[in-house]
């Protein structure tokens, strides 16, 4: 168990070309960490935590922090495409290894087309208009994924730029402005703990970097260098905002803190701005998800957890260019039949389980393997478990049971190629 899996190349499947560097994976880990959850997060994590919203951010970090550090180890062993999907396949079985993959294509295929909704949301409030200019954006943010990894890495520079320069006007009119004097909610545990779950949806974008280890140059020592870095610019951008929401307003009380927050201080005409940038950023996260879940798409589908038609790599472009317009055409649908108003605890759900496997799987990791001592994994593990319970229950319960269906189904798929073998 403890042999690392070969890459693609070395077992005769089509493999993925090594095209990013370290600068290219922290962007792209950046652009789905502090993309448009920056933006959106804090109204609902607010509302379930009232004053102990900063306590739920720490905790939502110090999770992240365990489940960066043991995506980090594996990936450093296991640098291919899939993720914990792979590692739970190699460490733990391959039953945990479908079941993280599981959890991570529902999860990140919904946030795809919530990423999308949310960007046309910024750009029109008429209900059809705004359907279609989210499946337009699926559209033209899938074919530059299916052009070329590097493409994708170039667009989502770009995109992490802007948001940041966005981010940074914001943070600078808001520490300038006068404090504005609110009454503090009251606050509990439990809303703390849910908050952090919801607030957790913000972090998971290093996923991404460990996802596309088939990818990555020199995966062993880049990988775990650009999930550190992206994971601890983006803490420090979170606890950045949030100090200055909390300075200037309440969080709870509107779907658009930072244009609020930014309007209370009397700066109306960087409305439009902040707008802007929440667009930008909601289209890098939909880059980033994309290039992500399809890689997850692509590893299950080699091991045969999805229909091997979605393994193919695309001769010229080197990307699994099934997989992506599989994924568009999902996402697709979505974006023009549901507004997936609880996406963020569904998607948090699926993917608080998902490091949950990641960390249980580097607990078992051996000593030459190791980069953190097996505590880190434990605090994780726990962590994870602790916040996908305490999410909204219809949230948890929907993507639980989106779960058990799919281990139900390979369950007899399984035991019917079983009983034909024999």
């Amino acid at each position: 168990m403890s042999t690392p899996q070969p890459v693609p190349e070395q077992t005769g499947a089509a493999g993925l070309a090594r095209r990013l560097g370290l600068g290219d994976a922290v962007l792209i880990g950046l652009g789905s960490m502090v993309g448009a959850g920056v933006f959106v997060v804090w109204s609902p994590a607010a509302r379930a935590a009232g004053s102990g919203l900063l306590a739920g951010l720490v905790i939502a970090a110090v999770v992240a922090y365990c489940n960066a550090a043991s995506s980090a180890q594996l990936a450093a062993v296991y640098p291919v495409s899939g993720g914990t999907y792979v590692y739970g396949r190699e460490r733990l079985g391959e039953w945990w290894g479908f079941a993280a993959g599981w959890c991570f294509v529902i999860g990140k295929t919904a946030s795809c087309a919530a990423m999308a909704l949310t960007f046309a949301t910024y750009v029109t409030d008429v209900d059809w208009l705004r359907r279609l200019i989210a499946l337009t954006a699926v559209v033209a943010l899938a074919a530059v994924n299916y052009r070329g990894i590097t493409r994708t890495a170039r667009l989502a520079r770009i995109l992490v730029t802007c948001t940041l320069l966005v981010l940074a006007l914001v943070l600078v009119l808001l520490f300038t402005g006068e404090p504005q004097h609110h009454a503090s909610a009251g606050t509990s545990a439990y809303g703390v703990l849910q908050s952090a779950g919801l607030l957790f949806f913000a972090f998971a974008g290093y996923a991404r970097i460990a996802t596309m280890g088939e990818e990555v140059r020199e995966p062993a020592r880049t990988i775990p260098r650009a999930i550190t870095i992206a994971l601890v610019i983006a803490i420090g951008i979170y606890l950045l905002v949030a100090f200055a929401l909390l300075r200037t307003g309440d969080p709870a009380s509107t779907t658009a803190p930072l244009a609020a927050a930014v309007d209370g201080v009397g700066a109306a005409w960087a409305t439009p701005i902040v707008r802007i940038g929440a667009a930008l950023a909601s289209l890098g996260a939909l880059l980033a998800l994309i290039a992500g879940v399809g890689r997850t798409t692509l590893a299950m589908a080699r091991n045969q957890d999805l229909p091997t038609w979605l393994a193919a790599v695309h001769p010229r472009h080197q990307v699994p260019h099934h997989a992506e317009l599989a994924l568009a055409a999902v996402v697709g649908v979505l974006v023009l039949s549901t507004d997936l108003r609880g996406v963020i605890g569904f998607s948090s759900f699926g993917v608080l389980l998902y490091y949950a496997i990641a960390n249980a799987s580097a607990f078992t990791q051996p000593a030459d393997q190791r980069r953190w001592p097996r505590a880190v994994n434990v605090i994780g593990l726990t962590g994870c478990l602790v916040l996908a319970v305490t999410l909204p229950w219809t949230s948890a319960a929907v993507a639980a049971a989106f779960l058990a269906a799919a281990l139900l189904v390979r369950r007899l798929r399984t035991g019917r190629a079983g009983s034909a073998r024999s």
